[in-house]
């Protein structure tokens, strides 16, 4: 954390002050398509110090983030084709086979594209900010996307506010504990997703 350690003091400083929420709200919507220090960070001080409403902080949350991920997709979707002269030929030729393959598993296995978003938005190790750009670059429809990313993200922040409900400082220490583990274990299924769509 030391590249981003201050961003990291700061965001833990936000979870005490008075403005905490409209903090949470914030930087719930840039995480989803430009800041590097996810949500969680605040939520577990702020959850912790008000157990009752956990789920409250959890779906306030919840909502910046879909609205930041629209603004993500539109990112990728429009400045996609406004930044691509910029690269050289060869670059562009690279990244359009890439988009266009991507564009082919999509519309070949649209079950399968799905559950990858899923996972993506679940995980902690691929940025929220990755996934919402990918998704407008590539042309994922918006009312899938947007559901996708409700169900990866939302079980992301519900589990942290039932177990901090449950358990107090005891879950916080949990998720530390393990959060590279699910977020390892996330990135291996998504990997197998791939390797399964490549294959076919």
């Amino acid at each position: 954390m030391r590249l981003f350690g201050s961003l990291y003091a700061r965001t833990l400083v936000w979870a005490r002050h008075p403005r905490a929420v409209h903090y949470l709200c914030g930087l719930s919507f840039i995480e989803a398509f430009i800041f590097p220090i996810m949500p969680e960070v605040m939520l577990a001080p702020m959850m912790l110090g008000k157990r009752h409403k956990a789920f409250f902080y959890a779906n306030i949350s919840l909502l910046f983030s879909l609205i930041g991920a629209l603004v993500g997709y539109a990112l990728g979707h429009w400045a996609y084709e406004a930044v691509k002269p910029l690269f050289s030929t060869g670059m562009q030729q690279t990244i359009t086979l890439w988009v266009e393959n991507l564009r082919t598993d999509m519309r070949q296995h649209w079950l399968a594209m799905l559950g990858a978003l899923v996972l993506a938005a679940l995980q902690p190790v691929i940025p929220m900010k990755f996934v919402t750009w990918a998704a407008g670059i590539v042309g994922v429809p918006v009312l899938p996307f947007l559901a996708c990313i409700t169900v990866g993200r939302g079980k992301r922040v519900w589990l942290m506010a039932l177990l901090i409900r449950l358990f107090g400082e005891r879950a916080e220490q949990i998720l530390h504990k393990y959060v590279e583990w699910i977020g390892w274990a996330a990135l291996g299924l998504i990997g197998l997703l791939a390797t399964w769509l490549w294959l076919r």
